[in-house]
């Protein structure tokens, strides 16, 4: 599979967005009451479902390298899978949300759904192919039942 940037870079190109977005876009900033709150809930949320799904991986002993779905030994489909195929973005998702939450960013509104629609497109629809040839109607099924996100 070839990637144009792994989904570790992604997300380090969103957190930079979005620090640029609050420095170079100041009138765009907002703070509330329960920001930092809000903020810590996000972090916590993304790293307990990004840990959960890398320990569904490491327990099923099967890659969790993004950037080769082909080695894949096994369909993980319990824990956090059982709601949705990529926790691990999901997480990513989470984590940029806590950071633009921290910040105070409208910029938030641009740059997570602009993450969302490139990992779907550039890493989620190439796993997914990946994974069909791999596991044939069993992954076929887990995708009737799961959905892609959440």
């Amino acid at each position: 599979m070839r990637l144009l940037l792994p989904p570790p870079v992604v997300l380090g190109f969103g957190l930079l967005l979005l620090y640029a977005g609050a420095k170079l876009f100041p009138a765009l900033n907002v703070t509330f009451a329960g920001q930092d709150a809000l903020a810590l809930l996000f972090l916590i949320a993304g790293l307990a479902i990004g840990g959960h799904a890398l320990f569904r991986f490491i327990l099923a002993r099967t890659t969790f390298n993004p950037t080769t779905p082909g080695k894949a030994k096994a369909l993980v489909s319990d824990g956090f899978y059982r709601v949705s195929r990529n926790p691990m973005y999901v997480a990513d998702v989470l984590l940029l949300l806590a950071f633009g939450a921290y910040l105070g960013t409208a910029t938030i509104f641009v740059v997570v759904p602009a993450f969302v629609w490139y990992l779907t497109e550039f890493q989620i629809k190439p796993e997914e192919e990946h994974l069909k040839r791999l596991f044939g109607h069993t992954y076929l099924d887990y995708c009737a039942r799961v959905r892609r996100w959440l």
